[in-house]
């Protein structure tokens, strides 16, 4: 095997990164921002995303992959459809770690005209 998928779903609360072969049939390693760091207010930064990123590097040489693919994913539809801070340090640790990136490719859900926001709070002015 020297092929991968590893998908990245980066909130802004969390971070999960799984790899999986080629196939996306079998689980390599699953690393989530909490196996990391107990603190839950940092479960998503990007120190935490790079740290479980490098666990995912050493999972991934001990299969011997050396190349894969990576998929980029933020929460989506009627939630906010950039990724976290820690999509972006995530894929610098894994190119750091020496896996031959082929494709980055971002699979957020988007809404094609889906369910209702939920409305704007509006505070009440003191008179």
């Amino acid at each position: 095997m020297n092929k991968a998928i590893v998908n990245i779903f980066a909130s802004h609360n969390n971070i999960i990164i799984l790899a999986t072969d080629i196939t996306g049939s079998e689980t390599i390693v699953r690393v989530t921002g909490g196996m990391i760091t107990k603190a839950q207010h940092k479960e998503g930064g990007p120190y935490t995303a790079m740290k479980a990123a490098e666990q995912v590097v050493d999972a991934l040489r001990n299969k011997g992959v050396s190349s894969i693919v990576i998929k980029v994913r933020a929460s989506g539809g009627i939630k906010p459809k950039n990724p976290g801070p820690g999509a972006e340090a995530a894929i610098t640790s894994l190119t750091r770690g020496g896996l031959n990136i082929l494709e980055i490719e971002n699979v957020t859900p988007m809404p094609h005209d889906s369910c209702r926001r939920k409305k704007r709070y509006r505070s009440k002015e003191k008179k």
